[in-house]
C-alpha cells in the first residue's frame, strides 16, 4: 500500500513514509508487570523499552522540512531489536 500511495501522491508533492515501532511502554504493557517488562527489555540491544516520545521523534522527522525529499521509507524504532538473530548475540 505504501509504495502505491507514494507513487500516486508524489506528483502532488506529498511524501508517504512509515514508522515501524518496537516494544513501546504503554498502559497495556505496564499492566503485564515489571518482570515482563524487564524480560522484554533484555532482548533489546539498547536494553530498554521504547517510549511514545521515541516514536514521536521519528514522526517529527518525517513531518519536517529536512525530510522533504524522503518518501517511501520506513523508520524502524525498536532499539535495535530487529538486529540480533539470538539472545547470545546480545552478550
Amino acid at each position: 500500500f505504501m509504495r502505491t500511495a507514494c507513487i500516486e501522491l508524489a506528483k502532488y508533492g506529498i511524501t508517504v513514509n512509515a514508522i515501524m515501532p518496537g516494544n513501546i511502554i504503554t498502559e497495556g504493557l505496564v499492566g503485564l508487570g515489571e518482570d515482563y517488562q524487564k524480560t522484554m527489555a533484555a532482548s533489546i540491544p539498547l536494553k530498554r523499552l521504547g517510549t511514545v516520545e521515541d516514536i514521536g521523534h521519528a514522526a517529527l522527522y518525517f513531518a519536517s522540512k529536512e525530510a522533504g525529499y524522503v518518501t517511501g521509507q520506513t523508520i524502524i524504532v525498536d532499539g535495535g531489536q530487529i538486529l540480533p538473530e539470538s539472545l547470545e548475540a546480545l552478550a
